[in-house]
């Protein structure tokens, strides 16, 4: 049920072909899915509640803003939630940038959009 529910989510990400999600998915997807992501992908571990994570919003809108095909899933990190261990976050936001599921990049508490920039760069 869950990993259903996770790929749904997925399927939605790929069908909007949206580069900035709004919202953190409470749901986390299995590491076998994001390993098996093709093409340009950004994870945002983060809580809706974490003031850095709102912070770095604006900064990532602008770095993303002209990347539609460019896959970028939010998802809820904390106690329990096993996706965040699986890819060693302690801090928030933490962002994964990812091409073909192998991490390229990897930004923590992002403080300029530049930095977003440059990474998405090196996943386009």
């Amino acid at each position: 049920m869950v990993q259903d529910v996770a790929e749904i989510h997925l399927d939605k990400q790929r069908i909007d072909l949206m580069a900035m999600t709004s919202t953190y998915a409470k749901v986390e997807p299995a590491r076998s899915e994001i390993d098996a992501l093709e093409g340009p992908a950004i994870l945002e571990f983060g809580t809706p509640w974490c003031g850095h994570c709102s912070a770095a919003q604006p900064l990532l809108a602008s770095a993303l803003a002209d990347q539609p095909l460019l896959t970028h899933i939010k998802i809820e990190d904390g106690k329990g939630r096993r996706l965040g261990r699986t890819f060693r976050v302690t801090l928030w936001p933490t962002l994964i940038f990812l091409r073909d599921g192998k991490e390229v990049a990897r930004l923590v508490r992002p403080v300029n959009g530049t930095s977003i920039k440059e990474a998405v760069e090196e996943i386009g």
